[in-house]
């Protein structure tokens, strides 16, 4: 059996898209999307600096109340979900608002579903 070559040099870089939808908080006036356009670019670290985007990450908005992000080099839904809390918690709307992973790469803002216990208070 022949030795086999060893592939070398850097593997290619994949292109990644993600989109954070919104619109069901922006639709109720609660949620800032170019704010959070904004945070987003200020915050995102490449190569472990911030305000290093480039030409590697493009954050857009798209549609009422949908952000796109692609990344062209290493950058996790997993970070942006992260971001996504950090920026509900300066905004206080972490008490109402959780981020969902609804697919692949999508990212939703839903309300907690919240339950009036008038019922149980009554019996009480």
């Amino acid at each position: 059996m022949a030795p086999q070559a060893k592939k070398s040099g850097k593997a290619q870089k994949q292109t990644k898209k993600y989109i954070i939808d919104a619109s069901q908080p922006a639709s109720d006036k609660i949620f800032d999307v170019a704010a959070f356009e904004k945070f987003l670019q200020d915050r995102i670290k490449v190569e472990g600096r911030t305000n290093n985007l480039g030409d590697n990450v493009v954050v857009q908005q798209q549609g009422e109340g949908k952000i796109e992000v692609i990344a062209h080099n290493d950058l996790s839904g997993r970070y942006l979900k992260y971001l996504t809390k950090k920026f509900l918690k300066k905004q206080q709307l972490r008490d109402w608002l959780r981020v969902v992973s609804t697919s692949r790469g999508v990212y939703e803002l839903k309300f907690y579903n919240v339950v009036n216990d008038e019922a149980d208070e009554d019996d009480e």
